[in-house]
């Protein structure tokens, strides 16, 4: 395996009325290519914190973040977004959906925001990642028409529209049953067989996800790994 992340004492502060608050402190970290990572520890750890510097949704105070030898953390706003079209798959605990759009027009957003996948072939991979997924007869649905299982396989097939290296995905199953939290892991653990590179961010102590590597943060630092 190579180095696919590198992250470089990482700090994040957050100012308040009356004090601030360090998500992370100090924090540094090696990811390799094709690595199944779980992040874990209790609520305000700094997890979802790491994530969104992971996935350029926020910038570090200091440090590096650099992804393939991109270094995220120096990246404007329109180029972060191109770098997100075509390297990164991102998956909501709370779906985070297109509601006036259909199930087929959810997953081929983000193909017609990137010049990835070309224009004639969208609507067929699409399909073809709805099939995956096994919810293709919901394609002409609307979101709040689908269970929480079946808005949870919408959001990964989306994450996977343009083919990303990257997954990032923040507690995925947390508002699913076990039956479809046990699907979701089975789908994850398919990827990581792919050789995606995936960062799973979850507050579970256990989890039945194989995974190669389980991180636990505390007070914004790598308390065990």
């Amino acid at each position: 395996m190579s180095t696919f992340i590198e992250v470089k004492n990482l700090t994040k502060v957050f100012n308040g009325n009356d004090k601030s608050f360090k998500a992370l402190n100090h924090l540094s970290l090696s990811i390799e290519k094709g690595e199944l990572v779980i992040v874990s520890g209790k609520s305000g750890c700094g997890k979802s914190t790491l994530l969104n510097m992971l996935s350029g949704i926020d910038h570090p105070n200091e440090g590096e973040v650099i992804v393939e030898q991109v270094s995220i953390h120096k990246l404007n706003g329109n180029q972060l977004a191109a770098w997100r079209g075509s390297n990164l798959g991102i998956i909501f605990q709370f779906f985070q959906l297109m509601p006036t759009l259909t199930v087929l027009e959810n997953v081929m957003l983000p193909m017609e925001f990137a010049s990835v996948i070309a224009r004639s072939e969208q609507k067929r991979r699409a399909m073809g990642l709805l099939e995956r997924m096994d919810i293709s007869g919901l394609s002409n649905k609307f979101p709040v028409l689908l269970s929480g299982g079946e808005k949870q396989r919408v959001a990964i097939a989306r994450a996977l529209a343009n083919n990303p290296d990257f997954i990032v995905a923040d507690e995925p199953t947390g508002n699913l049953d076990s039956a479809n939290t046990t699907s979701i892991h089975q789908l994850f653990n398919s990827l990581s067989n792919e050789g995606k590179t995936i960062v799973y961010v979850t507050h579970e102590k256990e989890t039945a996800l194989r995974y190669h590597r389980k991180i636990e943060m505390v007070d914004g630092q790598i308390f065990n790994q």
